[in-house]
């Protein structure tokens, strides 16, 4: 059970990181516009983090299983239409759907850990779905440079969504032979009146910051982002109104008052707007600013990767000797290396190359291996069995949040340095002030763990 459900966590974070290298290779084979090849990009970011929260409850009414099968088989289908996908307009609507059934089964795995597992046994199948979260990520990248490269059957870019196929049908199958029909141990009913409040606030935050860039940041961007504020604030109202009745809000507000949730909350959106910023302008600099090709940019990941899951792998035997503390020495790890990255580039000036960067994305990789699986683990400290789909939904639609936050704010320092200049130097000198503000963002997750620590280590002996 544990097997499959980590196959389809892979897939989903995958497929959020595998088409960055590809996007040179769907533009000139498409003849896509720059906005359309992003929108392949962040149309799944998008709706992906739009009905999370959605996706979840709908676990918590009609059971994890059921869920989890039917956003599994339509993730597979989709992504058989991205690989066959004729233009860019329509791989953008397949990639939107693939988004929308990643939002409808990711939310359960999340789920049917919180309920069918408990003390060590529950730790190590998170510490495990955080290293399948953390892989997929950095692996992603990796996987999309070689398939470009390799060019299957002459496909090009077409086998990055094809190659979920296989791996799609046979979690289907061992999730319809293996996985329990776990339910929350209340039957709750679906709040529509909060899941469109909820929807189209993200929706009015979401789409400018993932279009408002190759847009031009048009009025209309900040029009829809202010508007996003009152919309967040009538849902938050209308969830304390429907509790005070009775009723059965979307997300209930005890589950706010947490404080190791609402601090893992806020740790992930740093992160993740850390992390997907990072590897967003990491992939730019690499293959337009120093003409690595998409194979040779995926592999200067690979070093990441190997460190994040090394640390991984031993972490078990490091977290009862350091027990939360583990978090501190994470993310400070993860924002040394980030200072390493930018006294790197400032060092290496206009001769730098990817090598150079390898030992500073090494101590990051080792940091974030340390940070991730606890992470999880100490958010979701005290969370009731009954809202672990809702729970599980919030949390990873903030993660998503914090990818598009991040694409959007270290894009906009980068390209709004680089202006229309394409030299060397000036590729450099924007990577380089980039990498300021990605130390930034890594600095302000790491101030929030020590609440997060003090409250989830409460909640325990509470």
């Amino acid at each position: 059970m544990v097997l499959v459900a980590m196959a389809a966590t892979f897939m989903a974070m995958m497929d959020s990181y595998i088409v960055n290298v590809a996007i040179p290779s769907i533009r000139s084979d498409l003849g896509a516009s720059v906005s359309a090849a992003e929108m392949t990009v962040g149309g799944y970011i998008l709706v992906y983090g739009l009905f999370l929260v959605t996706g979840g409850r709908l676990g918590d009414i009609l059971g994890y299983k059921r869920m989890f099968l039917a956003g599994l088989g339509l993730f597979t289908v989709a992504s058989l239409l991205c690989g066959v996908a004729p233009g860019p307009e329509a791989l953008i609507v397949f990639r939107c759907v693939q988004g929308l059934s990643a939002a409808l089964f990711f939310p359960q795995i999340l789920s049917i850990i919180q309920t069918s597992f408990e003390g060590a046994q529950r730790d190590k199948a998170l510490a495990l779905f955080g290293v399948t979260i953390g892989l997929a990520a950095i692996t992603g990248q990796l996987i999309g440079g070689v398939l470009v490269h390799l060019d299957l059957f002459g496909w090009g870019w077409r086998p990055i969504f094809l190659v979920n196929l296989p791996l799609g049908l046979a979690a289907i199958a061992g999730a319809a032979l293996a996985m329990p029909g776990f339910r929350g141990t209340q039957r709750p009913r679906l709040d529509l009146p909060g899941v469109a409040l909820l929807t189209l606030a993200l929706l009015l935050l979401s789409f400018p910051l993932a279009e408002g860039r190759t847009a031009g940041w048009p009025v209309w961007c900040f029009v829809m982002m202010v508007l996003s504020v009152p919309c967040f604030v009538a849902f938050g109202w209308w969830q304390r109104r429907l509790a005070a009745a009775g009723g059965q809000p979307l997300v209930t507000p005890p589950l706010l008052r947490l404080g190791a949730y609402r601090s893992g909350n806020a740790l992930f959106l740093a992160f993740f707007a850390c992390n997907a910023g990072l590897f967003f302008v990491l992939a730019v600099q690499l293959q337009s600013g120093l003409g690595y090709s998409a194979l040779e940019s995926g592999l200067l990941f690979a070093p990441l990767g190997i460190a994040f899951t090394g640390t991984s792998l031993v972490l078990p035997k490091i977290m009862p000797r350091l027990g939360l503390h583990v978090l501190t020495a994470g993310y400070g790890l993860n924002a040394l290396g980030y200072l390493l990255l930018l006294v790197t580039a400032l060092a290496a000036g206009d001769s730098l190359s990817g090598p150079v960067l390898i030992p500073a994305l090494v101590v990051i990789g080792v940091g974030q291996g340390l940070g991730v699986s606890p992470l999880l683990g100490a958010a979701l400290t005290g969370v009731p069995p009954r809202e672990a789909g809702s729970a599980a939904g919030v949390l990873e639609t903030v993660g998503q949040l914090g990818m598009s936050v991040g694409i959007t704010l270290v894009g906009l320092v980068y390209f709004s340095t680089l202006g229309d200049a394409g030299s060397r130097h000036a590729y450099t000198h924007a990577f380089t002030v980039t990498l300021i503000l990605n130390l930034v963002l890594s600095l302000i997750a790491l101030a929030f763990v020590p609440p997060l620590r003090k409250a989830a280590a409460a909640a325990t002996t509470a």
